[in-house]
């Protein structure tokens, strides 16, 4: 009796010792080590001060409470995090993080993204587009990992699995189909701040949210008529390999004929605006058998050669790290892609 109840504070003492906090101004880190917890902690508020003037052009104030930041620290853990918060009354607050990965992709990639959740929440207090918060959180991760959004974005491009910007820009919910929008949203994000910087894009996005109207707000900001037009010119820059842009540049005419991306077949006009789609061995046959009707909607083949908006075939694949759970209601949460828990917004009234 006495051996067992020896084994088991010896047992105890070894779990208490796996974790380890570290106390800042902002945050409560909790870590498998003391070093790691500190690591962690100093980054996160080097973060905070850092990406907040990059965005704002001034940090943030200090929240009433600290965050906590859950972490869970290996190398053959996928790299992923969740940070959710409360908005009432016009306030931000019951922070709470849980992030995941090798020390590395921690430090350089999912600590940064979740951070700027935080600083968009702090400064928007209201929740932002989809597509807006996780691409624009998306761009300040390591080189690697963007590389990586924007190797799957030509994938789902070529696959008919790419969003229309229609449908996008209206969307507040995270789709089930959720990692397009991460791929999407980061190259959409990355062509506006490579037109105008990271302070423009926010006062896009508060130009947008102030009454809803994104067309106008990518208009004032952009110079874009419309979002058929803003997608084709994406469209064509993502096909020249996405280069580096010069601030401000001239959009094209909105008469201009749209562009298809990486085609095998040639170029082919779209049946209608604001559709983005793959042009392959299928499209090449009904090609040769004559434009579609412009008054009619696009078909899908058998082999979902195109969707129209509004709709898309079922998902196949999810983020590796998901985790299904019941909704907690009155919470919005932020989700870096390979989230561990399942994406869900809410706000306080």
């Amino acid at each position: 009796m006495e051996a067992r109840l020896l084994r088991g504070l010896v047992l105890l003492a070894a779990l208490t010792s796996l974790a380890a906090s570290y106390r800042t101004t902002n945050f409560i880190v909790t870590a498998p080590s003391p070093r790691l917890a500190e690591k962690i902690g100093r980054a996160a508020e080097q973060y905070r001060r850092d990406l907040a003037i990059g965005w704002l052009g001034q940090e943030i104030p200090r929240w009433d409470s600290p965050c906590p930041i859950s972490a869970q620290v290996a190398g053959h853990l996928g790299a992923g995090g969740a940070t959710s918060f409360v908005f009432q009354n016009g306030q931000v607050g019951s922070w709470r993080m849980s992030i995941q990965g090798s020390e590395l992709r921690i430090l350089d990639s999912v600590l940064p993204h979740e951070v700027t959740h935080t600083i968009f929440a702090t400064h928007f207090r209201q929740p932002l587009p989809r597509w807006a918060d996780e691409g624009a959180c998306t761009t300040v991760e390591h080189a690697s990992e963007r590389a990586r959004h924007q190797k799957m974005l030509i994938q789902f491009l070529q696959t008919n699995r790419g969003i229309s910007f229609s449908r996008m820009f209206g969307m507040k919910e995270y789709p089930p189909d959720v990692l397009p929008l991460y791929a999407q949203g980061f190259s959409l994000a990355r062509y506006f701040i490579e037109q105008g910087g990271r302070r423009k894009f926010v006062k896009f996005v508060e130009t947008g949210l102030r009454d809803g109207n994104w067309v106008a707000a990518v208009d004032r900001h952009y110079g874009y008529d419309n979002l058929a037009v803003l997608q084709n010119n994406w469209l064509g820059w993502v096909r020249s390999g996405s280069p580096a842009l010069q601030p401000s540049p001239q959009p094209v005419a909105s008469q201009q004929q749209p562009q298809v991306l990486l085609t095998a077949a040639g170029q082919r006009q779209r049946p209608e605006p604001n559709l983005i789609y793959r042009v392959g061995h299928e499209a090449s046959k009904q090609s040769k058998a004559g434009p579609a009707s412009p008054n009619s909607p696009p078909e899908r083949s058998a082999s979902n050669q195109w969707y129209p908006r509004g709709s898309r075939p079922a998902a196949t694949e999810r983020p590796a790290t998901v985790v299904t759970s019941p909704p907690t209601p009155n919470r919005h949460q932020a989700v870096r892609q390979q989230p561990i828990q399942q994406p869900l917004q809410r706000v306080l009234r």
